[in-house]
């Protein structure tokens, strides 16, 4: 009979059987699986028990432990309720049941959204005390550089004629060394010279 099909009916024979044992390996896979999940647990706590008690190898047993860390956000709490952990915000959240409700989630994402907000702020004042430390040590700097002592500037004095004796009304050194200098002075200037 194989060989009374063509190639094209082979291939579509081949396919068919394929099809075939695909969908019944799905319902027995899906059964060997819901087998083996804790479905009765109420929370994560209670599936980790169970897990313990059933004492599957260790492969399944992370398998599972990855399945009830996706069934239940929430962890139990000693004092009663449950707590979800919030790994952005590196904080707990109290929640009514073993995952959060809609109501719940939207109440963490606003606290998220106020903390990105406060982050950002935080960020903001940090950059802003370095530009203003940087402009402060800049300043110091330019504080700390030699300073050249201002030009003053006075009113023009006229020279002072050396040639004539000043006028001294009172008797101090000064004016007795001038009075002295110019008598020599013109000593000399009014004695003859001599040829040799």
């Amino acid at each position: 009979m194989y060989g009374l099909l063509s190639g094209d009916a082979k291939k579509r024979l081949v396919m068919s059987i394929g099809l075939v044992l695909a969908l019944l390996a799905l319902p027995v896979g899906w059964l060997a699986f819901q087998r083996s999940q804790p479905q009765s647990a109420r929370d994560f706590e209670e599936c980790a028990e169970q897990l313990e008690a059933r004492s599957p190898e260790n492969e399944e047993r992370r398998a599972l432990t990855t399945e009830c860390n996706a069934r239940f956000a929430g962890r139990r709490k000693a004092g009663g309720g449950y707590a979800y952990y919030d790994f952005m915000q590196n904080r707990n959240f109290d929640i009514a049941g073993p995952n959060p409700t809609a109501e719940e989630r939207k109440q963490i994402d606003r606290e998220y959204m106020g903390f990105l907000d406060a982050q950002r702020r935080e960020a903001m004042s940090a950059e802003l005390a370095k530009k203003q430390n940087e402009r402060l040590q800049a300043d110091m700097e330019s504080a700390r550089q030699p300073v050249v002592a201002p030009m003053i500037l006075l009113p023009r004095k006229r020279p002072i004629d050396r040639s004539k004796p000043a006028r001294c009304e009172e008797p101090s050194l000064s004016c007795g060394w001038a009075r002295f200098s110019a008598v020599v002075k013109n000593a000399f200037a009014s004695s003859p010279k001599a040829k040799p």
